[in-house]
């Protein structure tokens, strides 16, 4: 049976029509069943309709019975509406079967949803910047997006950067995975929408983000008695990243990095694939993971769901995403 992907915009406009439309031909050649919301090109300023438009199709991608609810992009805008967003109508379409995938702005939804009902859903990829990129849509990506599609997603795999080779990481078990966009998420820091999550995996990516901006964010985090009450925080990728020259002095994000790891005794692991970059995996936010780690390779495994994650890790067929 071919699969149904509805395709809505949640956040802001879309002002690459080129990349989305070729985002959409992507999917239908791969054989899914696209169906594109009636507002996903709407503009209001800069949003992709007004508050009310972005409102009415959510609830149209609740409604939708599709296999995956898909956003055209991320940007800004779902942080204005977290208090209108139909969170019930959400979690009873994710108990029907429709997986709701997005990254980016979209870190906003998912956490509120999490918190509001224990809902889970996928941080993924777009249409636009995945799908309709320009030279083509990575290859690991998709193969992960089909299988969430297809029900067989069961972990992940990838490698740690070089100078982490000597890293320890104890395994960790039974943990609740959450995160995304770590700007997005610390703006819901003391909002009813920010998960208390404890022992948990929290894994952050960001883009177009100064090292000083994401060390801010993290302190704040940490200050918050956020970071210490976990089990491990993952880093993902911080791409576009603008150092000032002959300012930053040597300041960059492996000093970010060094200085919360002094500051915490949680493991903190980096190199996930996941962020504003081609090859990007799917991790369910909500969903209870293991995590081990042998030397610089890391797994993360999600898809047996009562089990521990014993040392047949490798069996899980984890894509390796060593770059």
């Amino acid at each position: 049976m071919t699969k149904h992907i509805y395709i809505y915009s949640p956040s802001s406009a879309i002002r690459d029509k080129a990349a989305f439309r070729r985002g959409v031909a992507r999917l239908k050649a791969l054989g899914y069943e696209v169906e594109v919301d009636e507002a996903a090109l709407a503009v209001h300023q800069r949003f992709a309709g007004d508050d009310a438009t972005r409102l009415a199709s959510i609830s149209r991608a609740a409604a939708s019975g599709a296999d995956i609810a898909l956003i055209g992009r991320g940007g800004y805008g779902l942080t204005r509406i977290l208090d209108a967003v139909p969170y019930k109508a959400l979690a009873k379409a994710i108990q029907r079967g429709t997986e709701f995938v997005g990254l980016s702005d979209f870190t906003a939804l998912q956490n509120a949803l999490f918190v509001k009902t224990g809902a889970v859903t996928w941080a993924g990829p777009a249409v636009g910047e995945d799908f309709g990129a320009e030279g083509g849509s990575d290859d690991i990506m998709e193969a992960c997006f089909d299988d969430l599609v297809c029900g067989q997603g069961e972990g992940t795999g990838w490698r740690m950067p070089v100078r982490d080779a000597q890293l320890k990481v104890k395994p960790v078990h039974d943990a609740t995975l959450w995160g995304g966009n770590l700007c997005v998420l610390t703006s819901l820091l003391g909002t009813p929408y920010f998960p208390h999550v404890e022992k948990g995996v929290l894994f952050i990516e960001d883009t177009n983000e100064h090292p000083y901006r994401i060390e801010r964010m993290l302190d704040q985090l940490r200050m918050a008695g956020v970071l210490a009450k976990q089990r491990a925080i993952v880093f993902g990728q911080f791409t576009g990243m603008r150092k000032v020259p002959g300012y930053d002095r040597g300041f960059g994000f492996d000093t970010v990095i060094d200085r919360l790891r002094a500051s915490l005794k949680v493991p903190v692991l980096a190199g996930l694939p996941f962020g504003h970059v081609p090859t990007k995996v799917l991790l369910p936010v909500g969903a209870k993971v293991e995590v081990a780690a042998e030397g610089r390779d890391v797994f993360m495994v999600w898809g047996h769901r009562h089990t521990h994650a014993h040392d047949d890790t490798h069996d899980h067929h984890a894509h390796d995403h060593a770059h």
